[in-house]
């Protein structure tokens, strides 16, 4: 079932989350150990990350270096298969931009559709770890709006090969990433929201946002997404604080303001355990209020791992 669908049918707020390929060299048990405590909670759709490829250099014995290309994260495709075998639960694979080609994209939908995959999220990616800013690949999708045009016009049987005569219409419900604290490259919110009414003019489906922290940060962009024209779903995407750490580190990756008193609370904890508790704590009242103002869906970014997110859903739904 595709994800509008879920949301358009459903009684009261619904649960779901997103969860990561294991890395190379580990098996899918993993991942079948961070979605087993949260299947009492009956989640409608889970999100699957698509990761880059990357390079390193690595030293010869001649002195020399090798550019060696490689993908820390495999599987998306072949995880969501196992996830709706499994489980019998909606995937939303994520397709990416960054390290992919577009007839690479374009196979990776054929696979999709072959499996009966009703969803995709599609976004730009990051950037690579040497790349001081984003660096689309020369045959690739230059950006969201590029990928998303590429997903709408194979739902509407047009394929790369102009050749092609009768081709198979796919039926992918697109969701597209939202940025309620903007996104780090947009010059500030006003503009970023007029990139995102593109997408959706364009036939996106549905938002999922980034991970926030201020409620208030969320409403305020739904309230500027409806003056702008935008009605689809915007989906609020949830993480809590498990390590004090993540004070530094997720605002310089995921460019997010953290309201001054969870940080007041965070630094009184004297071990990452009682940092834990805090966090939950914190994301537990920011989905009752969500909840209440009758978001959608509650998305949680799992990161693979149910501990946190089990003891949330337990308070919520």
């Amino acid at each position: 079932m595709k994800v509008s669908e879920h949301i358009k049918n459903a009684k009261s707020t619904l649960f779901s989350i997103e969860i990561l390929p294991p890395l190379k060299g580990k098996d899918i048990q993993s991942v079948f150990n961070g979605i087993d405590p949260l299947m009492e909670f009956k989640p409608a759709f889970i999100d699957v990350t698509y990761h880059r490829e990357e390079f390193v250099f690595r030293k010869r014995s001649d002195g020399g270096f090798d550019k060696v290309f490689t993908r820390k994260r495999p599987g998306t495709v072949a995880i969501c298969a196992a996830l709706m075998n499994r489980y019998k639960v909606d995937t939303v694979p994520h397709l990416i931009c960054g390290g992919f080609s577009k007839e690479e994209t374009e196979n990776a939908m054929i696979e999709l559709s072959f499996l009966g995959v009703d969803n995709i999220l599609a976004i730009r990616g990051d950037n690579i770890k040497n790349e001081s800013s984003f660096v689309p690949e020369p045959d690739g999708n230059k950006n969201s709006l590029e990928l998303l045009d590429q997903i709408l016009k194979m739902n509407k049987g047009i394929y790369l090969d102009p050749e092609l005569e009768n081709a198979s219409h796919s039926n992918f419900c697109v969701g597209v990433g939202a940025y309620p604290e903007k996104h780090y490259d947009a010059p500030n919110l006003s503009s970023d929201i007029n990139w995102l009414k593109q997408k959706i003019d364009l036939g996106a489906d549905y938002m999922v946002t980034q991970m926030f922290f201020n409620n208030q940060k969320y409403f305020d962009f739904v309230n500027m997404l409806k003056q702008a024209g935008i009605t689809v779903p915007a989906v609020p995407g949830l993480k809590p604080l498990t390590t004090k750490k993540q004070l530094s580190i997720l605002p310089k990756i995921f460019h997010i303001d953290i309201p001054e008193i969870l940080v007041n609370e965070i630094e009184k904890c004297t071990d990452d355990k009682a940092v834990r508790q805090v966090g939950i704590e914190w994301a537990i009242q920011q989905s009752k209020e969500l909840k209440a103002a009758g978001v959608p869906v509650l998305h949680y970014y799992t990161m693979g791992l149910a501990d946190a997110t089990q003891k949330i859903a337990s308070q919520v739904f």
